[in-house]
Order: C-alpha cells, then sequence, then structure tokens
C-alpha cells in the first residue's frame, strides 16, 4: 500500500521503502506507563504511551529527536503492536497513548483490528494531519492530543521541513476538536480534545495568534499551555533556540488567555523547562 498518511503524500510502499518520514514498516522507541501527561490523561496509573519513531514534520528543536530522525529503535510487526496494547491495558494504563502515530495510522487501524483496547485510545500529534486521514483513525480514536506549534508560515518555514503547516493543522484541529467530551466524575476523560501548544524563544506574538484560534474552538476543547521549552535537536544556526523562555514572554501569552476567555486550561509551570520530560528511550 503506498502511503499516503499525512500531508506529503510521498506514495512510499512503507512495507519495502522508507517514506518522508524516514521509516519503513512499524518502529517503537519505548512504550510504558507515562506520569507526564495532562492529569486527566495520566490520572492515577499512567498513559500507556507507545513512542513510534519516524516524523516528516522534522522540527529542529524536537525534544524526541533520537525517535523523530530515526536514529533509534526497534522494528516490530503489526501483531506486535496489538500485543503492546494488551500488555498496557493488562498493566493498568489508563489509556493507549499513541505519540507521533500519524504516519503509521494504516498499522495502527490494522492492529487495532487485531485487539480493539477496552480503555480510550488517544491520538498524540503534531499536528501535521489530512481531514481524510482523521477521519479513518476517528473510527477508533476516543482522545485526540494535538500539538498547535504555529500559525505564522515563517516560523514553520525557519523550524521545520513543512512551511505549509499552519494550512493543514487548523482544519485538522478543528476537526479533532469536534470530538465530544466525555469526563467521568473523578476527572478522568474517557473522550474529547486537548489541544496542546508549546511556548517558544521570540515567538509569543504566535503563541498569542493560536490562544485566539484555540479560543473559536467548542467551549468543551480544553487547552494545554507548555512552557517546557528547552534548548535540544540541531539548533546550532538557530541562536534565539538557544535559551529557554523568559518569564516575560510567558507571561504574555498567559495573559492572552485570559484576555480570550478560554476556561479549560491546563498550565504548565515555567519551572518546567528541563530535559527531565524526556523519557529514557528502550531501544
Amino acid at each position: 500500500m503506498n502511503c499516503l498518511s499525512c500531508p506529503v503524500a510521498c506514495g512510499a510502499d512503507r512495507k519495502l521503502n522508507f517514506g518522508a518520514c524516514g521509516v519503513k514498516g512499524v518502529k517503537i522507541a519505548k512504550y510504558y506507563l507515562h506520569p507526564f501527561e495532562e492529569p486527566p490523561i495520566s490520572f492515577k496509573n499512567g498513559s500507556g504511551c507507545i513512542f513510534f519513531c519516524g516524523c516528516s514534520l522534522k522540527c529542529v528543536f524536537c525534544q524526541n529527536f533520537e525517535l523523530s530522525r530515526n536514529t533509534r529503535g526497534k522494528e516490530i510487526s503489526v501483531e506486535e503492536l496489538a500485543d503492546i496494547f494488551k500488555e498496557l491495558e493488562a498493566s493498568g494504563a489508563e489509556n493507549i497513548n499513541l505519540v507521533n502515530p500519524t504516519h503509521y495510522l494504516n498499522e495502527i487501524a490494522a492492529a487495532v483490528k487485531l485487539y480493539r483496547p477496552n480503555i480510550p485510545i488517544v491520538w498524540n500529534t503534531h499536528g501535521y494531519e489530512t481531514l481524510e486521514s482523521l477521519k479513518r483513525a476517528d473510527e477508533f480514536v476516543d482522545i485526540y492530543l494535538p500539538d498547535l506549534k504555529f500559525i505564522d508560515e515563517a516560523l514553520s518555514s525557519r523550524y521545520t521541513a513543512r512551511k505549509d503547516y499552519a494550512k493543514y493543522a487548523l482544519p485538522a484541529i478543528e476537526f479533532m476538536a469536534q470530538k465530544p467530551l466525555k469526563m467521568r466524575a473523578d476527572g478522568k476523560m474517557l473522550a474529547g480534545c486537548i489541544v496542546r501548544h508549546l511556548i517558544l524563544p521570540l515567538a509569543a506574538y504566535d503563541s498569542i495568534n493560536i490562544v485566539k484560534f484555540v479560543s473559536t474552538l467548542p467551549k468543551d476543547t480544553y487547552f494545554s499551555l507548555m512552557s517546557q521549552y528547552t534548548p535540544f535537536g540541531e539548533i546550532e544556526k538557530y541562536k534565539e533556540l538557544q535559551r529557554g523562555i523568559t518569564k516575560r514572554e510567558y507571561e504574555r501569552v498567559l495573559a492572552a488567555v485570559q484576555e480570550y476567555g478560554l476556561e479549560n486550561v491546563f498550565l504548565q509551570d515555567i519551572q518546567s523547562a528541563t530535559t527531565n520530560y524526556i523519557p529514557q528511550w528502550d531501544y
């Protein structure tokens, strides 16, 4: 099957060849109960995260750089992926959290046919998606957890391989935000959408535009404002990325959250800018 899962639509037969994402087949770097997602996702036992390798977006500052550039990881079969679903569920995972799943849509859909978990499935994405692929994923996804990285094309052109990021990400997130919210009385999310945004140095102006966009989404959409940016990846040529965000930058964006009336918000403390949130990879 020629891969058309992401907006690049490279058409590679990824059973045999590498796609624009840099991988073929299915390749993962880790799966475990992850305690550092948003509270209704990690909840009590942790989110059953599966970290997939490769990525067509190629952000220069990626904190999972070794994965996104396919420099490490373990190849598995669709059958083994289904078995990982079972293993995570049996270990008490609150959900199955597919981290960077976009280019594995075909394989994930096949694994779900082999075993559909009895816990929510989370689509944890960079946001660079086509509506056609999301409609397929929506057949089995319960919770959407997209990043909204940029609206300004100048930033996506500078920091990624895809200057058309917002062209696809904005309608994709509008689609994902239509997922009706289902929250248990004890605070565990069973279905819904949490839009994430990572504030970058010198880019608070774009973060404010993102807050404004999120304010137009359905009211039961959650927003997670992340301040954890820490220098990582291939940023030698990007002087502005060689520092964390400042308190002033953070407060400018926080003021916009208040100005635009966002209610369902998770705020990350500015002291979170460390490498402590990056897992130790197994493969």
